[in-house]
């Protein structure tokens, strides 16, 4: 007579009792992760989500200039702001701040990346010396800026005058006239944005080999077509960077144009970003609206640069 040995069901289900509970060990290693990367998605929620929110919702409230709510206003602040008679002129004023600044910029900083990557003496000294207009505050630069441009006693207006350039210093200040002063605050944000670019550029030529220019140097190349058809294209990558950072820094900037003119004379230096300030003390939904709109332009004028530069196309 022959028995078959069953397995008794306790023990059946002892030997899988352990299985949920690894499941369950996996499950929750799962969202370890969370108790690292946590406290940044709340802090990134609180101080970029919720402004943002409060903004979109602000930008459809009626607000009085004392901050209460007087209920929704609808898309009547939009409405309101386009009517503004001196919005075009503005718009314009910030284009042409936007695409100087950012150009000027890139051409002066090609130059001296080049110049930087070469060797000759001193050549560390005029790094750390580059770094000097980007490490100050932008806010101080604007201020030393206008004092230099001050009518009578302004350091570079004594030094026009004294080549010849300034006739009269006791009655006139670039700062005061239409003309003048907007070419003297795009000079000032090229100043303090050529730091950031030169080094994202030198950055770039420090990697590329030295054997790429032998063998060009072989071929038969000159050093323009060298630097056209090799240096340029493998720059491409860290221009469009400095580029796109240029865009979204030069189209908010604010202190430069508010300490040295305020937007005026006659708001010919006024920015959307500055208008949008000066409508806060008037029209709080207004001042909302421009702000969407300036987040809407920025987001456009970033797609339509990264679009023109082909950043996604590769080179062969």
């Amino acid at each position: 007579m022959t028995t078959t040995a069953t397995t008794p069901p306790v023990q059946a289900m002892d030997a899988a009792a352990p299985i949920p509970r690894r499941r369950q060990r996996r499950g929750i290693r799962r969202f370890e992760p969370l108790i690292w990367v946590g406290p940044t998605i709340l802090l990134i929620g609180f101080v970029v989500l919720w402004p943002i929110v409060t903004m979109i919702r602000t930008a459809f409230l009626k607000i009085s200039p004392y901050g209460l709510t007087e209920g929704a206003a609808g898309w009547s602040n939009f409405t309101n702001l386009f009517a503004q008679p001196q919005l075009g002129q503005i718009l314009l004023n910030t284009i042409v701040w936007v695409v100087a600044v950012v150009v000027i910029t890139m051409l002066v900083s090609l130059g001296l990346a080049q110049l930087f990557n070469l060797r000759f003496p001193g050549r560390k000294l005029t790094r750390w010396a580059l770094i000097a207009p980007w490490a100050a505050s932008v806010l101080m630069t604007g201020i030393v800026f206008k004092w230099m441009l001050t009518e009578g006693s302004g350091l570079l207006l004594i030094i026009g005058h004294a080549l010849g350039l300034v006739p009269d210093i006791t009655h006139s200040s670039p700062l005061g006239a239409a003309a003048t002063s907007m070419p003297w605050m795009i000079a000032v944000a090229v100043f303090v944005s050529v730091p950031f670019s030169t080094y994202a550029i030198l950055a770039g030529l420090t990697g590329i080999p030295g054997d790429i220019y032998e063998a060009a140097s072989v071929d038969g190349a000159s050093r323009w077509r060298a630097y056209r058809t090799i240096t340029l294209p493998l720059l491409r990558p860290a221009i469009v960077v400095a580029s796109l950072i240029n865009i979204m820094n030069v189209f908010n900037s604010f202190p430069i144009i508010w300490v040295m003119t305020q937007g005026g004379p006659n708001n010919s230096t006024a920015t959307t970003t500055v208008f949008m300030y000066l409508l806060k003390g008037s029209d709080i939904g207004q001042s909302a609206a421009l702000s969407i709109i300036n987040f809407v332009i920025v987001i456009v004028l970033a797609g339509l640069f990264l679009k023109v530069s082909g950043w996604k196309t590769e080179e062969n």
